[in-house]
């Protein structure tokens, strides 16, 4: 199925990239070259993305309410990286990871500052998705902040189907946490 920019241009050959397979999605990135495939934490553009990421989550929060991941955590704990690519540089990451039999997070999500509001995120949230359904996974859920600056995150993630929930896995209540789950 040809992919669609926002400009209503068709484009055969934008596709995802998911666990190694091609596959193509009905796109909204205003990123025509965009490509999420599969990645690892050692890369130097997903590196980069993962300590920009965590600096901003450390900053912006205080470390109890801050559960954001490092790299070498990410790869400790087996989560599944991907990584969207415009024009050969990483412009966005996120990840997923198994946290009980059949249910998932995720989790650092980050689009570059250069590439935001061009879809990018989405992208990789569907990718994510896709990813879910390949590992059998029933659920997934993520944490992210309450805080204003999380407002587009929760946007995003409400668009395609979360919502609200209680904490979840090790998580308390926190009122700079949002609990978003979905059924995949």
């Amino acid at each position: 199925m040809p992919v669609k920019c926002d400009a209503g241009i068709e484009r055969p050959d934008v596709q995802m990239h998911c666990m190694g397979m091609t596959k193509s999605l009905n796109s909204k990135s205003l990123c025509p070259d965009l490509q999420v495939r599969s990645a690892r934490t050692s890369e130097p553009g997903v590196a980069a993305l993962i300590a920009t990421h965590f600096d901003l989550m450390r900053a912006s929060s205080p470390e109890n309410s801050c559960h954001v991941m490092e790299a070498d955590a990410l790869e400790r704990e087996g989560a599944w990286v991907f990584a969207a690519e415009d024009q050969g540089s990483v412009v966005g990451i996120g990840a997923l990871k198994e946290i009980a039999p059949g249910h998932g997070e995720i989790k650092s999500m980050h689009t570059a500052q250069t590439a935001r509001g061009k879809g990018v995120a989405r992208q990789v949230l569907l990718t994510l998705i896709e990813a879910a359904k390949e590992h059998n996974l029933a659920r997934l859920s993520l944490e992210t902040g309450s805080a204003n600056m999380f407002a587009p995150a929760r946007q995003l993630y409400a668009a395609e189907g979360f919502s609200i929930c209680p904490p979840f896995a090790d998580y308390t209540e926190d009122p700079l946490s949002t609990f978003m789950t979905r059924e995949v």
